[in-house]
């Protein structure tokens, strides 16, 4: 069997990884030039991705590029008040497993050198441009007019996932949820997190996260509600959105305009927050969807990254174990789909901060959150995702849903 994966952020190398591991040929082509590694901005990995990470001899390379733990999430209102904070209870894991903060450029980069090193075959400037079923499996078509042939194609190409749109034209498109998403790293500030915790607090008119590295490095983002802004040559450039959120947070605790304005210019990049409603089906024939491509999982969960690994492992497994790609792949699916959806409606419901317009429902929302976490922290409101774990050598076949 060969496997062809499309996309090289991180589900597709970790699957091409695992693969080989089940000792099926695997390759994997990306659009980009290279690894990207100096694009996107940070990340957390939660302990169950991690887990994966380990099983595939893949961790150690990972954690190397990790900036620090990121274990606890503090909440304050603008003003600076203090509403409640929140462990994720990974502290108390073993060795390794602990929740980090990571740049997602460094994170696919090991990603690729750990599945090279374990001799996955990466191919860039590989952008797809469609694929046909052929008597025998899948031939892939890249705009350098080069094909591949396989038994299997997987699209691990993410949230606007070109395998996904010819797979199956008419499946839900994604939703422009009305928040802009900006992130960025700022030194020399003197904003400072407790370690291992990110400050997330509750504007006037956006919200704002930051954690402190222990170099000093201060690691931020900000949600802005705002229209989808234009694409292409009308889009507003990044001195646009940094003065916007300057004005958007002024009168709000000093500390973010401090880190905003100590932040270079090109972190203001705009990037819309993106919604997509349950796949009717994540597979058809040889052809099936990992990662964002079959799911979009709300960065407010933190487990975007950490649910792509465990695609990867849990569809290589399927491959390995069940007769026959298309079944495999329907294997994967069941397996999968439950857990996923129930990780994503989490991450809806935490959703994007809905921020309070009005000083009664400030004093309403600053007075209710501190009980609403307290409530958390006593159910350990995290330990159901946290606690997952991928057995790689055991039959999926055993654990299939009935």
């Amino acid at each position: 069997m060969k496997v062809l994966i499309i996309g090289a952020g991180i589900a597709g190398p970790v699957t091409a990884a695992a693969l080989g591991r089940a000792g099926i040929e695997a390759a994997v082509y990306e659009a980009h030039d290279g690894p990207a590694e100096h694009l996107g901005s940070f990340l957390n990995l939660a302990p169950n991705g991690l887990a994966v990470l380990r099983s595939l001899g893949m961790l150690g390379t990972v954690l190397e590029s990790a900036v620090c733990p990121s274990t606890a999430i503090e909440f304050a209102n603008g003003s600076g008040r203090r509403l409640g904070r929140l462990e994720d209870g990974s502290t108390e894991l073993e060795e390794g497993l602990q929740t980090v903060l990571i740049m997602r450029g460094a994170l696919q980069a090991r990603l690729a050198e750990a599945a090279a090193a374990q001799g996955a075959r990466l191919e860039y400037g590989k952008r797809l441009t469609g694929f046909e079923r052929t008597g025998s499996g899948v031939s892939a078509h890249f705009a350098d007019g080069t094909r591949a042939e396989g038994d299997v194609l997987l699209g691990a190409d993410g949230l606007h996932s070109p395998v996904r749109t010819a797979m199956d034209p008419g499946a839900p498109a994604p939703d422009y949820t009305g928040l802009l998403n900006f992130g960025g790293v700022a030194h020399g500030v003197r904003a400072a997190t407790p370690p291992g915790t990110v400050r997330m607090v509750y504007g006037s008119r956006a919200f704002f996260g930051l954690q402190t590295a222990p170099g000093g490095a201060a690691y931020w983002f900000a949600n802005l509600p705002h229209p989808e802004p234009p694409r292409g040559p009308e889009a507003p450039g990044p001195e646009h959105w940094r003065a916007l959120l300057l004005e958007r947070f002024a009168g709000d605790l000093p500390e973010i305009t401090e880190v905003l304005s100590a932040s270079p210019v090109r972190d203001f990049t705009a990037h819309g927050t993106y919604d997509i409603a349950s796949l009717p089906r994540w597979c058809d024939g040889p052809v099936g969807l990992l990662g964002d491509a079959a799911h979009a999982v709300s960065s407010s969960s933190g487990q975007g990254a950490s649910m792509a690994i465990e695609d990867a492992a849990t569809v290589a497994r399927c491959l390995r174990d069940v007769p026959g790609p298309a079944e495999a792949l329907r294997c994967y699916e069941r397996v999968r789909r439950d857990r996923v959806e129930r990780v994503v409606a989490e991450g809806r419901r935490r959703g994007a901060p809905k921020l309070a317009a009005g000083r009664l429902q400030v004093l309403l929302r600053d007075l209710m959150l501190p009980v609403l976490f307290r409530t958390i922290s006593l159910r350990k409101g995290h330990s159901w995702m946290f606690d997952h774990r991928i057995d790689f050598d055991r039959d999926v076949r055993e654990q299939l849903p009935a």
